[in-house]
């Protein structure tokens, strides 16, 4: 595994509240293979997505599981932030699992402007409809793609099994002024190109968050919320920008649990924004308690 870090932002991090611009570029196996009494994981087979206007690389496993996994990453982030502890590979030993790269990251084409929510939730759609098969799917969102899966959930409630929030972005808390959105746009653009995935998503921000405040609320299925309560640089920056709180920020993740009968929602102090990687064991705990739920 190769890892490059590119801290170009350091006390900037925080707009979203990811290191989306210290980008982990993880080499992937397309096979997992495994020593003796190691153990040998579901394997991941690439497939293209094609789109009307283009095409996105999406990474599969195979099985006849009742119901689909789809990964959603955060801004900065392409599938790869998954294989970090096998992530996707354990999830792929209870089901199906979908991961892809969003237009203008990893092996994917460009996607249509702006890279807005709304167009984020249309290709997703996309991939969900590829692989589905008439399941329904659980949906894991990070960060800025806790904001995706949110509006593909409430425009397909029918469609839609469960959700498990990463420290998802939430409009209650992240309220970038147009200023910092520019200076982190454009030290996107100058440290990665213009046409990368993230500066696109991060130009659209401000917008994205008036436009997931009018979002009615998520439909009644099971859902788990981890929150990072930790007082690490990322998060304490964060809350000195927004002159805000850890609390304010566990307070909004709450709120996605309105109109929810079974909502569980778990701060955690032992990880930052990445507890996915960072508290791996916490993460595949709450995907598995979400899966039990969802097959009771």
């Amino acid at each position: 595994m190769s890892k490059m870090f590119l801290s170009v932002l350091k006390k900037n991090q925080f707009l979203i509240g990811s290191k989306t611009v210290a980008l982990l570029i993880i080499t992937f196996s397309l096979t997992s293979c495994s020593k003796d009494g190691e153990t040998t994981y579901p394997q991941f087979n690439k497939e293209i997505v094609q789109l009307p206007t283009h095409q996105l690389t999406a990474y599969k496993s195979s099985s006849n599981s009742t119901y689909l996994v789809i990964l959603e990453s955060g801004l900065g982030d392409d599938h790869s932030i998954w294989n970090s502890h096998h992530l996707a590979e354990k999830i792929a030993q209870k089901s199906d699992v979908v991961m892809y790269d969003r237009a203008n990251y990893g092996e994917s084409d460009s996607g249509p402007n702006p890279r807005n929510i709304d167009q984020l939730r249309i290709e997703l759609e996309y991939v969900i409809n590829h692989f589905s098969n008439g399941r329904k799917v659980i949906l894991i969102g990070h960060s800025l793609g806790g904001l995706i899966i949110r509006d593909y959930a409430i425009k397909n409630p029918t469609k839609t099994a469960g959700l498990l929030f990463v420290d998802p972005t939430h409009e209650q808390y992240n309220n970038p002024t147009q200023e910092l959105e520019d200076y982190m746009y454009t030290l996107f653009s100058q440290n990665f190109g213009s046409n990368f995935g993230g500066t696109l998503e991060i130009q659209q921000l401000i917008e994205d968050l008036q436009y997931t405040s009018s979002l009615p609320n998520l439909p009644d299925v099971p859902m788990i919320v981890l929150t990072s309560m930790k007082h690490d640089e990322n998060n304490n920056n964060s809350d000195a920008t927004y002159n805000l709180t850890r609390e304010d920020w566990y307070n909004a993740h709450e709120t996605l649990g309105n109109s929810i009968s079974d909502f569980t929602h778990i701060g955690t102090t032992n990880s930052g924004h990445y507890i996915m990687t960072e508290e791996s064991n916490l993460f595949l705990e709450n995907f598995d308690l979400l899966f039990s739920k969802i097959n009771n």
